[in-house]
């Protein structure tokens, strides 16, 4: 599969403290990346550096096949973007705010807008001035801006704060429609872990300015099982028994009271009355599915399930 952007040994440090750290990034053509981690990972950094608003202390970065510079204007019309919150000229309508960007942008299929407003959920808030738009207004002009010039490559830090669930579900499918329709490549970055987990054809987890796993999500799901989590009165006891009475020995202990339970085979209820028999008071028991989420905790906590 063709790479669309590489990065090779990126680095960045402000005030002594490194926040991307020789970070190794491959985004293939025609899929979305999901880039996960936890807020002052680096991700915006480094959306940063590929969009060339910050400048790497070393490393290098590969974008359509080239290396990007200082005169990379050529590669830069063939993205679209949001990077942490997005601005706007207040006084001016959602609709001449796109206007001047396909101006700036050299893009000249500007009856192209109103289609995007409409796209956007913003079809009658065209005209309105953007001081008077909300937050999540804003952000869906904001998405509106990325997509109006129909980039080769779309990269989205956050793109769906501020909006409510209907707003989200609306997004999620507008990405997947540019994705697989109009064959835009998507790298996205978002803290909702269950909605990158719906889009997302791969996922780059970063913690400390590192890149610690680059990963697709059809290896997470040959990850992802049926567990058990059960919390108990007393957590030595009850792995003792799991161990040794039930011969259970894939679980992980995950608080002084909470235990995953990995081997399924064996009914709740005979954990529960080989708990209650042998004096352990069991708390809760439920039955459930592993997510990307638990996946993501696994990997930056350094558990050991995934290592």
């Amino acid at each position: 599969m063709d790479d669309i952007l590489q990065t090779t040994r990126l680095t960045k440090s402000y005030h002594g403290k490194t926040v991307v750290d020789s970070v190794n990034m491959r985004l293939h053509k025609g899929e979305i990346y999901g880039f996960v981690g936890p807020n002052g990972a680096g991700k915006s950094t480094i959306m940063k550096m590929l969009l060339n608003l910050v400048k790497p202390d070393s490393g290098s970065i590969q974008i359509f096949g080239k290396n990007l510079s200082n005169t990379s204007f050529d590669i830069l019309r063939r993205m679209g973007s949001i990077i942490e919150n997005p601005y706007f000229y207040e006084k001016l309508s959602g609709k001449e705010n796109l206007q001047l960007h396909c101006s700036y942008m050299g893009y000249p299929n500007t009856e192209k807008i109103d289609r995007t407003l409409e796209t956007v959920g913003l079809k009658d808030a065209g005209e309105k001035a953007v001081a008077n738009y909300s937050l999540g207004m804003k952000q869906r002009l904001a998405i509106g801006r990325a997509i109006l010039t129909k980039p080769e490559l779309l990269i989205l830090d956050e793109p769906i704060n501020a909006l409510d669930p209907e707003g989200i579900k609306e997004m999620r499918l507008l990405f997947r429609t540019l994705n697989e329709e109009h064959g835009i490549t998507i790298l996205i970055s978002s803290h909702i872990l269950s909605e990158v987990e719906q889009i997302a054809h791969r996922i780059g987890i970063i913690s400390h300015g590192k890149l610690l796993k680059e990963i697709s999500m059809d290896e997470i799901h040959e990850y992802q099982t049926d567990c058990i989590e059960t919390e108990v009165t007393n957590i030595e006891k009850a792995g003792y028994l799991l161990a040794e009475k039930l011969n259970i020995r894939n679980f992980k202990i995950l608080t002084p009271n909470l235990i995953r339970i990995y081997d399924t085979l064996h009914p709740g209820e005979e954990i529960i009355n080989t708990f209650v028999y042998n004096g352990v008071g069991v708390q809760s028991l439920i039955r459930r599915h592993s997510t990307l989420e638990d996946y993501f905790f696994e990997i930056t906590e350094g558990g050991m399930k995934h290592a």
